[in-house]
This record gives C-alpha cells, structure tokens and sequence, in this order.
C-alpha cells in the first residue's frame, strides 16, 4: 500500500499580499433548509434551497515592522488559500470584515482575531 500525502499547512493572501496566519477556519452555511410536512409516515420528506454564506475566521499574528491590511475597513478583497507547494485550494472573492478583536497573553505573541463574510467561494 502506497503512503498517501495530505494537505498541511496553508499560507493566506489577502490581495496577493502574503499574511502571517496562525490559524483559519471557513465556514460555509448551504442554506438548506428542512422542510417539515404533516404526513402518515411522521417525518420530514425533503429540503429546500436557500442562499449560501460563507464565513471565514482567521488568526493573524501583529508583525511591528511589516504592513497590514486595514482589517477594519475591508470590503471587496479576495482571500486565497494555498498549500506549502504554491498550488491554490479555495479563493474567496468579495470578502467584507464583520468583527476584529485583539488578544495579549503572557505566553505567547500578539494576536488579532477577524471574521469575514464572502460573497462567493470557488476552487483553485
């Protein structure tokens, strides 16, 4: 049996700009929804479609010397994942900042928290 490689670490571009990420995790809502009849066998007999969101949390480290985007003020950018190897894995396209946060701990670096909102995720 041959060894399988998996994706691992990601590197994160916010228009083409490269930026440190501690951690990421997108999220997509389908916008399905069940759809609940009263019927003989006493369960739900299907789903109807509704409008996807898709939201992105992300972990930046607080570089001193190195610019950052204005996490704030951020509307209409494009959020690019790719693997260690260059190759790209989802792009989200118009992406708007909903909330930021900072974090300052004894232990470890600065950090700021950011959720985003995509208006359109596509593969590659």
């Amino acid at each position: 049996m041959a060894l399988e490689e998996y994706v691992g670490s990601i590197v994160l571009y916010v228009d083409g700009q490269e930026i440190e990420v501690t951690d990421i995790r997108p999220q997509t809502n389908t916008g399905r929804k069940l759809v609940k009849t009263m019927n003989r066998t006493g369960r739900a007999k299907g789903f109807a479609k509704g409008i996807a969101e898709h939201q992105l949390q992300i972990t930046v480290v607080m570089p001193k010397n190195v610019a950052q985007p204005d996490w704030d003020e951020m509307e209409g950018a494009k959020l690019t994942t790719m693997d260690m190897d260059g190759n790209p894995l989802y792009s989200y396209l118009d992406c708007f900042t909903t909330q930021t946060g900072e974090q300052y701990t004894v232990d470890n670096e600065a950090r700021r928290d950011i959720t985003i909102q995509s208006l359109r995720k596509v593969q590659g």
